[in-house]
């Protein structure tokens, strides 16, 4: 039986090309089912071990050493306590393994060993194709559509199969069984099925990847693409930068006659592609990304990650693009949130933050509205901006001698010292208010009023995935916080 054991390794790897080490270990697999089926009324754990010389075999009943208070299945578990009894140096993890008598491979059922083995080979195959299509690198996945289920295309590369959901898709886009697709390798899932290549039509991906087989000066890193955006089926926008002052980046892109972005276009069932020149200036950038609408002026916000842009009433609509199009890709592609507002607009808000500035001098600094008027003038917006600007710098604002400057560098410090204290006490009586719930810490409640979470009904609120992000807590303590967050709802 060991001789026709080896044979038949050998003839199944030499048959369905793959290593031996997986033919054994299929038939060890196999061998293990059938040994499991002397324990009918167990749920047990067996290891064969096949000798890869001789073709003999060995059978073991295993358990797994778990701590006493773990100790769920006794088929397959045995507590530390009750092991040690046998061993006393055995630990949590071990493993206790009791020789079994090996069974007769011909007595095993036939078709159950030979299901196991050819799934393996199978799973193996298949495994040894992904590592070969990984290997090569291939981002952009060519295939013809083999079949269509539930809106999802099966897409047919060579000798694997991919997955190209629905929502993956072109909208509008009419693929049917037949046609050749082209989709850009979004991620390979690995379930119990085996590996699965899930493709995407609509990843902005794509689009870099189809600019990269028109564009040859791309792949020789003379033009990179430094960011895209797109409404899949509609609209998309690129930016590029030259790393060769001589070449013309958006010329280059376009094509001669437009034929390169039109090729580009073509295959994304007509979607529109703006070639957009990038910028290490955030404002150039943005003011590139909302072309082909000229700007008036832009207003940086660091704080807040944004940009007022101002344009003329007649680029108004340009600007802002169908539906909000235009402008939500450039904010999209440039990372930066854009407002856009006309000249009006613009002057009306300005108006506004002046006037709510000025009224916080007043208020905060007790000055009258002149003083006020002169700071906002001199571009101060802030308490910490008159408290900590250099003194040198005030004096030279015309009318303000050294006792006015001192004055309201002192008044504008203890405003925001009482603020400071008033703040702090507010998150302590938050922070009290929250060791109310029972199982609640001082750590835990000074950290969740710093995130926000300042009573019991906004704990209560929270997913239990938020409150670990928070606090960084197991997700077992998370969850009892909460329950004991809620407890007051289900009160009488």
């Amino acid at each position: 039986m060991s001789r026709e054991m080896l044979s038949l390794v050998d003839v199944l790897a030499r048959e369905k090309n793959v290593d031996k080490e997986i033919v054994f270990g299929a038939l060890e697999l196999a061998l293990a089912s059938a040994t499991k089926k002397r324990f009918p009324d167990e749920d047990v754990d067996v290891r064969v071990s096949i000798d890869r010389s001789t073709g003999a075999y060995e059978s073991f009943r295993r358990w797994h050493i778990v701590a006493d208070q773990d100790w769920l299945s006794e088929g397959r578990e045995i507590g530390l306590t009750e092991a040690r009894k046998q061993k006393n140096t055995f630990e949590v993890g071990d493993v206790i393994e009791e020789p079994l008598e090996a069974i007769e491979f011909g007595r095993i059922g036939a078709q159950t060993a030979k299901q196991v083995i050819l799934q393996r080979i199978r799973d193996a195959e298949r495994e040894q194709l992904l590592n070969d299509f990984l290997q090569r690198r291939e981002h952009l996945v060519n295939g013809v559509i083999k079949r269509i289920e539930r809106g999802n295309a099966i897409i047919e590369c060579g000798k694997l199969e991919a997955l190209l959901p629905r929502e993956h898709m072109v909208p509008k886009e009419n693929l049917r069984v037949g046609d050749r697709a082209r989709a850009f390798l979004l991620r390979i899932d690995r379930g119990g099925r085996g590996p699965q290549l899930i493709l995407s039509r609509t990843a902005k991906e794509f689009l870099i990847k189809l600019f990269e087989l028109e564009v040859p000066e791309i792949e020789e890193r003379l033009i990179e693409i430094k960011a895209a955006a797109r409404d899949p089926g509609l609209r998309a926008k690129i930016a590029v930068k030259s790393n060769d002052p001589r070449i013309d980046p958006q010329g280059t892109c376009i094509g001669m006659r437009g034929s390169r972005v039109q090729a580009v276009t073509n295959e994304l069932a007509g979607e529109r592609v703006d070639i957009v020149l990038w910028s290490n200036d955030p404002a150039q950038f943005v003011i590139n990304a909302l072309s082909p609408a000229e700007v008036s002026s832009i207003v940086i916000d660091e704080d807040t990650h944004s940009m007022d842009v101002v344009v003329d009433e007649d680029q108004l609509a340009q600007a802002i693009g169908r539906g909000g199009q235009n402008v939500r890709l450039a904010s999209e592609l440039t990372g930066w949130t854009i407002n856009i507002m006309t000249v009006d607009e613009a002057e009306k808000k300005h108006e506004a933050e002046y006037e709510q500035i000025r009224n916080l001098f007043m208020r905060t600094l007790d000055v009258d509205e002149e003083v006020a008027t002169v700071l906002v003038q001199e571009g101060f917006s802030t308490l910490e901006e008159v408290a900590y600007v250099p003194l040198a710098e005030m004096l030279e604002i015309q009318g303000f001698d050294e006792n006015l400057v001192n004055e309201l560098r002192s008044r504008a410090r203890n405003s925001l010292l009482t603020q400071a204290i008033a703040s702090e006490e507010k998150k302590e009586n938050e922070a009290g208010s929250l060791m109310s719930i029972e199982g609640m810490d001082a750590d835990t409640s000074h950290v969740l009023v710093e995130k926000g979470v300042a009573t019991r009904d906004d704990l209560a609120d929270l997913a239990v995935d938020d409150l670990v992000e928070m606090t960084g807590m197991t997700p077992e303590r998370a969850k009892a916080l909460i329950l004991s967050a809620r407890a007051h709802w289900f009160a009488e």
